[in-house]
This record gives C-alpha cells, sequence and structure tokens, in this order.
C-alpha cells in the first residue's frame, strides 16, 4: 500500500495533514458564495468550518444566509458522521434546475458539534461556482466528503487518487 506524502505548505498555507482526529470546529470570517443556475444561493461572512486529517475544509452556513426558498428536504437520503451526528439532506431547484443531495445539515448534532445546528453545507462539485474570499473553490474528489479545495490549503487530499486504502 502507497502512503500519501504530506505536502509542506508555504506561508499562508495550510496542510490538512496537521488537521486534527477527531475533526475540530472553527468559526471563520472568511466571505463564502455559492452560485448555482446563475443565482447566488448563498454569501456570508459568518460561517464554521470543519478542520479533519486529510480532508480540505467544509463550509457551514445559518440558513439565514442562504435564499432557502430554494432548498427543498430530501425526502431520502441520511448519512450518519461519528463525530457530528445523523445528518439530513437538501434538494436545490433553481429555474427548473434541480439537483438532488445538494447540501447537508445536522438537525441535532452532537454536543461538540452543536454551534452547527442547522448550519448547512453544499457539496461545491454539485454547484455552479463556490467561493471562498472570492476564491473559485475545487470541489473535494468524490462526492462523499464535499471539501473546499482554496490556494491556502494543501494535501494531499483524501479521495485522490492513488493506492492508499481509503
Amino acid at each position: 500500500m502507497i502512503h500519501p506524502q504530506r505536502i509542506e505548505p508555504q506561508p499562508g498555507q495550510e496542510s490538512v495533514w496537521d488537521y486534527p482526529r477527531p475533526p475540530r470546529l472553527e468559526q471563520s470570517p472568511k466571505r463564502i458564495k455559492i452560485v448555482f443556475n446563475q443565482i447566488t444561493i448563498a454569501e456570508s461572512c459568518n460561517t464554521y468550518r470543519v478542520l479533519e486529517t486529510s480532508h480540505p475544509p467544509v463550509y457551514y452556513i445559518a440558513p439565514k444566509d442562504i435564499q432557502m426558498e430554494y432548498l427543498q428536504p430530501a425526502t431520502s437520503g441520511r448519512s450518519l458522521c461519528e463525530w457530528k451526528g445523523l445528518a439530513g439532506y437538501y434538494n436545490l431547484m433553481v429555474k427548473e434546475q434541480k439537483v438532488i443531495n445538494a447540501a447537508w445539515y445536522y438537525p441535532q448534532p452532537t454536543a461538540e458539534f452543536a454551534p452547527i445546528k442547522d448550519y448547512i453545507a453544499f457539496y461545491p462539485s454539485k454547484m455552479d461556482a463556490c467561493y471562498v474570499d472570492g476564491e473559485k473553490v475545487q470541489a473535494q474528489v468524490g462526492d462523499f466528503y464535499g471539501g473546499w479545495i482554496t490556494q491556502d490549503i494543501v494535501g494531499p487530499f483524501k479521495g485522490e487518487a492513488g493506492s492508499w486504502g481509503w
């Protein structure tokens, strides 16, 4: 089995290999913007990000900063995170264009992740564009993780090609 080689971060960068396990929740003042089908779905400077070893950050946005009229609770799809709890999903519908399970949230998160109760995280791979402080995000490979890759994050990232056993 080949193990990933940590990329050494440059000044101003973070390595996902320095993120903790179990994951850490932290507030982020960075401007987050999500666009789908030419509509800004969300824009906020008051978000949380989850940092976990080998994963790019995932941003959670307060419902008050999201155009909730475009989201519909998904009737199927649940997942369990050993750290955060049971997740529910939202479908996204904008001008007749629909994405199933475009975003997820924790209605009853564990105590450590209580601040993100009902906050919503979007899969950047399913959106037209996601931005962190004006920089367009690259989606983490695979739709399971939903990580947001920017120039200030280095990997390698879980899900990338390679025989890492995951």
